[in-house]
């Protein structure tokens, strides 16, 4: 019994030596920093008012077409599986795919549709200002 304690403890101080030589590093990727949306559009400057951020995680089912909205204020996110088509009522079109950054339009009427044959799923953030929606949907007219 000692003599496997003895091996035990030999391994794990030589498996320790081992990873203690590997560096412990933080990788930091830079996904988007801009001061566009997605089509090109300059990003507005941010609302009066007392900030109030909202982080979404959303999941949109194959074939589902969103309808057609628009947010007032800056948000933007990470697809992280699936993909996304992302039109806006100009025609202008983003093809979102996993792992890709969006900034998105801000006070654009446009709608995201689901063209995959897996759900969409994405985590948006939203800069927004109490009481302020995040999203508008389109009423007739618009």
């Amino acid at each position: 019994m000692n003599k496997l304690f003895c091996l035990v403890c030999s391994m794990l101080l030589f498996a320790g030596q081992v990873y203690a030589k590997e560096p412990l590093a933080v990788k930091v990727d830079v996904l988007a920093k801009t001061s566009k949306s997605w089509n090109g559009s300059a990003l507005p400057a941010y609302a009066e008012g007392v900030a109030e951020v909202t982080i979404l995680r959303i999941a949109i089912p194959p074939g589902l077409k969103l309808p057609l909205h628009k947010h007032p204020v800056i948000n933007a996110g990470v697809m992280l599986k699936g993909e996304l088509t992302v039109t806006t009522k100009k025609g202008q079109v983003l093809h979102l795919r996993a792992g890709e950054p969006i900034v998105e339009v801000v006070d654009t009427w446009h709608y995201g549709k689901n063209e995959g044959k897996e759900t969409a799923e994405l985590i948006v953030f939203y800069a927004g200002v109490q009481g302020m929606p995040i999203t508008v949907k389109a009423t007739e007219g618009n």
